[in-house]
């Protein structure tokens, strides 16, 4: 088990082609990205100056305007263990392409987990970066997504574009 330990968080809120982002970052890696529908409060007198949340401004930049197709962040994913697992094997999906619940299953080694897969897939804190968009459905039609369906639809498209 993994010690909870308090650290400062530091956010960002930036504008992008899907909305405002809310980057949360402590001194040394990225923790979340929250759209613009979720309901994440931030104190007015939070901290909003850090080096991390620098680069994934300027990262987050570079991919919507076609001049970044992975991303160099540190980052720190906070679940459970089979939740890591659906997390890591993300960021094994090229940009561009696409993978079924059920596909990222079987790489895991749970081909009978899809479902379980998809619940881990919606708990993903690090929208975009770890790329769950990229996540459909086996018959083709685009499954759920955190930030809405229009939201899928357009990192697709953006991605699929390119």
């Amino acid at each position: 088990m993994i010690a909870k330990t308090q650290c400062q968080l530091y956010y960002r809120c930036i504008p992008s082609p899907v909305g405002r982002l809310t980057l949360v970052a402590d001194d040394t890696a990225m923790r979340e990205i929250h759209w613009a529908n979720s309901n994440i409060s931030i104190a007015k007198d939070a901290l909003t100056d850090n080096k991390v949340l620098g680069q994934a401004t300027e990262q987050l930049n570079a991919y919507f305007n076609d001049r970044c197709k992975n991303f160099e962040l540190p980052f720190a994913l906070h679940g459970t263990d089979f939740q890591q697992k659906v997390w890591r094997a993300l960021l094994n999906i090229p940009y561009g392409k696409t993978a079924s619940y059920a596909d990222i299953a079987q790489k895991i080694g749970a081909p009978a987990a899809a479902r379980a897969v998809g619940s881990a897939v919606g708990k993903n804190p690090l929208s975009i970066v770890v790329p769950c968009h990229r996540v459909i459905a086996k018959d083709g039609g685009l499954g759920g997504f955190g930030g809405g369906l229009k939201r899928k639809r357009y990192l697709l498209s953006l991605e699929q574009a390119r």
